[in-house]
């Protein structure tokens, strides 16, 4: 597959032949446009913020080099689907795509599963046992949640990346591979080098080229998005003639932070449409906005002044821009200034930054922080 072609569709959109309407909204039929061209063959990404844009566009760079690449985020950011995309996108792409996630997988075991085994190994062993980079030949092996494999392993992996050759466990002919290798993790490896829980040199060699995939808090934009697709997705598997979404339910979808991000986000509408039983889906409202604490707050005007200022915190002050307060409340900019201004909400009265208007927020060449 030529690599050029691969990402010709930065987001891929969902091929239904109808879309999804957010019940009495008109901006919330942001279209999975069906005639947007997208490869079948190419795990399916849903969004257009340009945290994710800015994803891809790295990813679309590094696939046809061969480099390894090493790919941080949150649980739940979908760092497996842009692993596979980097493979379907080289020239590798033929080959296997092989996946073993390190925290997984005992200690005690993890060798034999990534180098395979001789017979007689060790107890159990009765048979030869090919590892996961034996497997991976000519093609892409994805080592998720490279921050929890042991320490002892560690200089394994780095000579297997470096030279290219390893042994069986148990065995003494060394064998060659060909295998380019992406790492995944949602942990802070270079404090775990400071630590000395993970290896420096091989942290150095991982890092070749790096990707930090943004938590779904970081690119409010997709989310709605992502709730048309796994809904739709999911009333098609089961038989549900599920037509619109509550506007209501689609704002507090909006306004919650998912810290678990998108399989958050997918197992919550997954639920949702399998606790439906009319046209439009509303779920479980409570469940999401239950998760706001709101410090106390009696009146509405209390609720909502208080709901702000968390918002504002969570932003260190910036009101603008596809990260700021405003685009995670799911308001105008000039909305939010003027709901701020009449609540009265300043530096004295709460321990948020200095709140940023337009006027005040820095110039940046980066999309995600510049004022909008």
């Amino acid at each position: 597959m030529p690599a050029q072609t691969c990402f010709a569709s930065e987001v891929p959109a969902v091929n239904y032949s109808e879309s999804f309407e957010a019940e009495g909204s008109v901006s919330a039929k942001v279209a999975l446009d069906s005639n947007e061209p997208r490869l079948n063959d190419l795990p399916r990404i849903v969004g257009k913020s340009a945290a994710l844009r800015r994803v891809l566009g790295m990813a679309r760079i590094v696939a046809p080099t061969g480099a390894t690449v090493l790919i941080n985020g949150e649980t739940g950011t979908g760092k497996e689907l842009i692993a596979e995309a980097i493979h379907k996108c080289s020239d590798r792409s033929s080959g296997p795509f092989v996946k073993v996630n390190c925290a997984a997988i005992p200690a005690g075991l993890l060798e034999s599963e990534l180098f395979g085994h001789e017979r007689g190994a060790y107890t159990g062993a009765v048979a030869r046992g090919i590892g996961r980079f034996e497997r991976a030949n000519r093609g892409t092996l994805l080592l998720d949640e490279i921050g929890d494999l042991p320490l002892e392993l560690q200089p394994k992996i780095l000579r297997v990346i470096q030279e290219r050759q390893f042994e069986r466990l148990g065995g003494t002919a060394t064998i060659h591979t060909d295998v380019r290798v992406i790492c995944a993790t949602h942990r802070n490896l270079v404090e775990m080098v400071d630590n000395r829980e993970f290896r420096a040199d091989l942290f150095y060699r991982l890092s070749v080229f790096p990707i930090e995939l943004p938590p779904l808090r970081e690119r409010p934009e997709d989310i709605g998005l992502l709730v048309h697709h796994f809904a739709m997705d999911y009333a098609t598997r089961m038989n549900k003639r599920i037509t619109a979404i509550s506007e209501e339910f689609m704002t507090a979808l909006l306004r919650h932070s998912w810290p678990g991000n998108v399989r958050e986000l997918q197992n919550f509408v997954e639920r949702s449409v399998i606790l439906s039983t009319g046209a439009v889906l509303s779920g479980s409202l409570p469940e999401v906005t239950g998760t706001l604490k709101l410090s106390g707050a009696g009146t509405l005007e209390e609720a909502e002044r208080s709901y702000i200022l968390q918002t504002l915190q969570q932003t260190n002050g910036v009101i603008g821009g596809l990260n700021g307060a405003a685009a995670r409340l799911g308001l105008p900019r000039t909305t939010l200034i003027a709901k701020i201004q009449r609540l009265g909400i300043n530096r004295e009265q709460s321990s948020v930054l200095p709140v940023r208007t337009a006027g005040s927020v820095p110039i940046s060449k980066d999309p995600i922080v510049s004022d909008q």
